[in-house]
């Protein structure tokens, strides 16, 4: 696998899977007019909490190639 596709397809993974879950609810809140609130706060919590994790994961790559 090329050096970094991994974290670019998650990242691209990531990005789609908020946009079908917005959808998602979207159309749930159309149909039942009830937003669920706290699964959209932990849905974005966790997937922003994986970005970021995702980001740090590569700036400690890039330090450490730095200091070599």
């Amino acid at each position: 696998m090329k050096k970094g596709l991994y974290s670019k397809l998650i990242v691209a993974f990531i990005i789609i899977a908020n946009c079908l879950f917005t959808a998602a609810v979207l159309y749930i809140f159309s149909k039942t007019s009830s937003e669920p609130i706290s699964l959209i706060s932990a849905w974005f919590a966790f997937t922003t909490g994986e970005l970021w994790f995702s980001s740090q994961i590569k700036k400690e790559k890039e330090r450490n190639k730095n200091e070599n």
